[in-house]
Formats: C-alpha cells, structure tokens, sequence
C-alpha cells in the first residue's frame, strides 16, 4: 500500500491511544500516595516535596513548542515512539538513587509525557475517522485518569512490600504496554520512521477554506494565537484547571491524613475517587454540550470544580461527596477546553500551534501548584489557606472559560 494510503487497523490503534494514555499522567502521579515516605526519606519539606509533582507540569509548560516542532519535523509516528521510550527511561532513572536521580527521572518523565501530550491528539485527528473523533479523544481522556486511578490505589500496596523506589518503578508495566501495542498497531517500520507518514484520511477535508473569485479554494489565513483573546482566555483557563488538579493530586491524600487521620494506604485509596470520577467528566461532557451547547455545560463543570475546594473547607467530613464532584470536574475541565480549542482552529496545523499555545501558558500555572499549596501549608500549619488558593484558581477557570466559550460559541465565532 502506498504511503500516503497507509491506514492503521482502528480497532489496535484505539487500544493503542488508550494503553499511552495510561503512562501519561499515573507515573506522575504516583508521588502522590507516598510523599511522605519520600520526604522521610530524603529529608524534604512541604514545598520540596511538590517539586516532585510540580516539575513534570513545568516541562510541559517550557517543553511544548518543542514537543509540537518535534512532531512537525519527526512525524506523529516517531515522536509517539519517543514519548513512550523516555517515559519508561524517565522512570527507571527516578527509582536508581537519590534525590539527584529523583530529580533527574522527573525531569525527563515530564519532558517525554510533553511530547505524548502533543502528539497523541495529532494522531487522534490524522488517523481517526471524523465520526469516532469525539468517542476515541473521550476515551483517550479517560484513560489518564483511569491510569492516575491505578496508580493512586496501588503505590501505597507496592510500597509496603518494594519499598517507594520499588513501587515507582512497577509502573514502568504500563510502558511496557504501551510500546507493544503501540508497535503492533503501527508496526515496527512505521514506529520508527522519521518524517511525517500521511494516513487515508489526512485528506485535508477537515482544512478551513475560502472561495476566491475563480471559484477556487484558496487557503484561509491563520490568525497568530497570541493575538487572538480566546485563544488567551483559554490558556489562562486552562492553566487554572491545570493548577487546581496537580495542586489537589499532589495533597489531597496528605489532607486526608492530617485533617481527618486516616492511613497513608486509607488516604491513597479514598482520594483515587477524584481520579475515578474524572472518566464520568471526560465521557460526560460531550453528551451534555451537545444537548446544552458548550457555554451552560462549561458553567456546570464550573460550579462542580468550585464545590470541592469549598466543601473541604466548611464540610471536610463530606469529602467523598466533594472529591466526587470535583473529579467529574476536572475530568470534564480538560475535555472541554480541547473541544474549544478545536472549535477555534482553522486547520491542522493551525490546531497543533493552538493547543501548543493553550498548553504552554496553562501547564506553566499549573507547575506552580504543588509548591505553592506546600509552601503555604508550610506557612500557615493548616490545610484551609492553602485549599483557599485552590478555590481562587477554580474561579478564575470559572471566569475565563465562559468567556473564552461564549466567543469560540457565537454565532460570530471571534477570535
């Protein structure tokens, strides 16, 4: 078959994207359960501890661009190779030493997840047909965090008999996962060649074009995205997601030790419920904007994202209920600032520059998170500041995501 009519078999590429989702945000995550085993063990405080969740986030913040060049030039196929080879490497250096090695293993985990985070939707859109667009970025979605889910239940297990080192290291399973099926989906040859590799459907249907006066197609401007204010209200909403989730994956375990007493292992698994409720979100929301359009379902996963900080503030007890909602929320926050940020795009290419922009700006706030709500935490010696943050970062999501939609929503869409 020739190149540019190469077609992936949609049932083993679809199990493909699902297994890399799994290895995108768990091996991060893992941190979470066992900070304390880590911070007793090589001597950290509160803040120094967030690097360990916050420095993988800012990889994806300065890393982006690059990610996106890298795609252009190496072709989605090689650059998704990469992503799951330097994940694995990232993890086993993280589990060899020290902090040096933890350092180091984290900083190259988040390096190679930024790369994953970029290439996968450019697959999704390339080889995906236009009718399973939305079920496969869904699943895809919920993939991260069913692997966050996993891992959060099952690091704390693992350490208790591998040591922390040990339990990090056993994820690196899941990369080996996803390398096989990705290699049985696209096949060695196709895994590892370099430059871009055209499938069936990249035929340019899905390009935005006008008519001159001829009567023929003509391709229609891109405007430059930092010039565009929606494209700017959804980085800065999509960075507030970013921080509300990585500041409450990397303590909500650590809040429900100190502020109700339970177990690091009780604490590990009652927090996964804000992983597990992530998949009702990220399968939740397309339904719901179709029904109720994208602006009243954005409002809806506001006022869900806003009721978790403010619940474990005035009704700890009730965490379950809270760490519920805002899991549907932040699962559902994710998906629909990607459905914007197509909506927004008027190529491909266009696209991948778009969400490279949302992306970089976004994931630079979210670094900040895990050391802020730490160091605040540090400052004050109790969990409602620092949760007061979060509720502050829910908010500006809340502002900035309905403007953002109710621009990319209008019957003019602005840019």
């Amino acid at each position: 078959m020739n190149r540019s009519q190469w077609q992936p078999h949609p049932v083993l590429l679809i199990l493909a994207i699902i297994s890399i989702g799994f290895i995108l945000r768990g091996s991060i995550v893992a941190v979470a359960p066992i900070v304390g085993e880590i911070s007793s063990d090589l001597s950290l405080n509160a803040a120094q501890a967030g690097l360990l969740t916050s420095v993988p986030v800012l990889c994806f913040a300065l890393m982006t661009p690059l990610a996106s060049l890298l795609v252009g030039r190496a072709g989605a196929n090689f650059a998704t190779t990469i992503a799951i080879v330097g994940v694995g490497a990232g993890s086993i250096v993280r589990s060899a030493g020290g902090i040096e090695a933890v350092l180091v293993g984290t900083i190259l985990m988040g390096a190679f997840i930024t790369i994953g985070n970029v290439v996968i939707p450019v697959i999704i859109r390339r080889d995906i047909s236009a009718e399973r667009v939305g079920i496969v970025t869904g699943a895809y979605t919920s993939a991260l965090n069913v692997g966050s889910m996993i891992t959060t239940l099952g690091t704390v297990p693992l350490a208790g008999v591998l040591g922390w080192r040990g339990a990090l290291l056993a994820w690196v399973g899941f990369v080996v996962l996803a390398a096989a099926a990705w290699l049985i989906a696209v096949g060695p040859r196709r895994a590892f060649h370099w430059g871009p590799f055209r499938s069936a459907l990249e035929t340019g249907a899905f390009e935005t074009v006008a008519i001159d006066t001829r009567g023929l197609p003509v391709a229609r401007p891109e405007p430059r995205t930092w010039r565009s204010l929606s494209a700017i209200f959804l980085a800065l909403a999509f960075g507030a997601q970013a921080f509300s989730y990585y500041g409450l994956t990397a303590w909500f375990p650590t809040i429900l030790e100190q502020e109700l007493d339970y177990s690091a292992g009780q604490a590990g698994a009652s927090s996964s419920i804000f992983q597990i409720a992530a998949v009702v979100g990220a399968l939740g929301v397309p339904l719901l904007s179709r029904r109720f359009g994208i602006p009243k379902t954005f409002a809806l996963v506001s006022a869900l994202w806003i009721s978790l900080p403010v619940g474990m503030i005035f009704a700890p007890a009730g965490w379950f209920v809270w760490g519920f909602l805002g899991g549907v929320a932040q699962g559902g926050g994710i998906r629909i600032v990607f459905m914007l940020v197509v909506q927004l795009a008027l190529s491909g290419t266009h696209a991948r520059r778009l969400s490279a922009m949302v992306q970089g700006v976004g994931y630079a706030i979210g670094a900040t998170a895990a050391i802020l709500v730490g160091a605040v935490h540090d400052a004050t010696g109790t969990w409602t500041l620092p949760i007061g943050v979060v509720l502050i970062s829910t908010m500006v999501f809340t502002v900035a995501g309905l403007a953002g939609a109710l621009r990319a929503s209008g019957p003019r869409r602005r840019r």
